[in-house]
């Protein structure tokens, strides 16, 4: 059997960044860098040329050769009295086509635990998309079944992504996937299916669905308020700063790659220069900045964990 050589070890000084949003403070829980390899493929229009072209970029978000630097993780807070997770990355001991994901086995759930969000306690589990890397913790493996992580949770997506899905034509690995991580919770009866209007949808005080479709048709974005702060996690709908750059880049998973640009600008335009922090679902730490403009397109602002703006040049 392959197995996966990444086994989730992180430096212990990157594990729990948090940033304050008004009176919200949101976790980043890491589960894995992902390789090198990762950005060729993921984002093959990223090409090591565009990527030194902004200056930026470098060291955080690609290295000096211009490899694109990507991560895998989930977003924690509490809102509401809600305890949320959004996302949930790519899971333990499952069999997958990537070999980078292949048969994991990472201390995702300890760091999950250890940043205050043991799985019993997680009320609300909102999936921005039904994509490998993004339900795998969904579920655990016990007694030779999977079942559902986070045990006392509603699990969150939005309708029009489960019905798309569910009347798709799924190639083998996908259908394995949803096997070992959608249809346990569905089963459980843990799966909530939300409609999300263009105005999007509120779950719960400070927390709403922002329909972000392209990447997949129901995927979304998640907006955090607390007090007069905002913060959008961004799911798929951008998965790297260098699309700030050049929003034109899109993805090679991208289920409507001309829908996914027009939301990624529209996006884009909406956040520049607005205040809002912005959490990238996989950006590399630091994670988190703002969108400003720089001519005719953007770049990102770096914030740090500790809510210090970074020096950028």
């Amino acid at each position: 059997m392959r197995t996966s050589p990444l086994t989730g070890t992180v430096p212990p000084s990157a594990t729990f960044p948090s940033w304050t949003v008004g009176d919200i403070t949101v976790h980043r829980v890491d589960e894995i860098p992902l390789p090198p390899q990762t950005g060729p493929w993921l984002l093959p229009g990223a090409t090591a040329d565009v990527v030194s072209q902004q200056d930026w970029l470098r060291p955080d978000f690609a290295d000096h050769d211009g490899v694109l630097r990507l991560d895998s993780h989930s977003f924690a807070l509490v809102v509401d009295g809600l305890r949320v997770l959004v996302d949930t990355g790519i899971g333990n001991g499952k069999t997958r086509a990537n070999p980078a994901w292949h048969n994991l086995r990472t201390d995702y759930l300890a760091r999950l635990t250890d940043a205050g969000f043991p799985p019993e306690s997680v009320d609300l589990v909102i999936l921005t998309h039904l994509h490998t890397d993004h339900v795998g913790w969904n579920t655990r493996a016990a007694d030779g079944a999977w079942v559902p992580t986070f045990p006392n949770a509603r699990y969150l997506t939005a309708k029009v992504e489960y019905d798309f899905w569910a009347g798709y034509d799924m190639d083998a690995a996908r259908r394995v996937m949803f096997r070992d991580s959608v249809y346990p919770i569905e089963e459980a009866g843990l799966l909530d299916l939300v409609d999300v209007p263009a105005e999007g949808a509120a779950v719960a005080a400070g927390l709403r669905l922002v329909p972000a479709p392209g990447h997949t048709p129901g995927h979304v974005a998640v907006q955090v308020g607390g007090g007069d702060a905002t913060a959008l996690i961004t799911g798929d709908s951008v998965h790297h700063p260098v699309q700030l750059a050049h929003p034109g880049i899109g993805s090679c998973v991208d289920i409507d790659p001309v829908q996914a640009e027009a939301t990624r600008r529209s996006l884009l335009a909406s956040l520049a220069d607005s205040g809002t922090l912005v959490l990238g679902t996989h950006f590399p730490l630091p994670t988190a900045g703002h969108v400003v403009t720089r001519g005719d397109t953007y770049r990102l602002e770096p914030v740090r964990a500790d809510g210090r703006a970074i020096a950028t040049v």
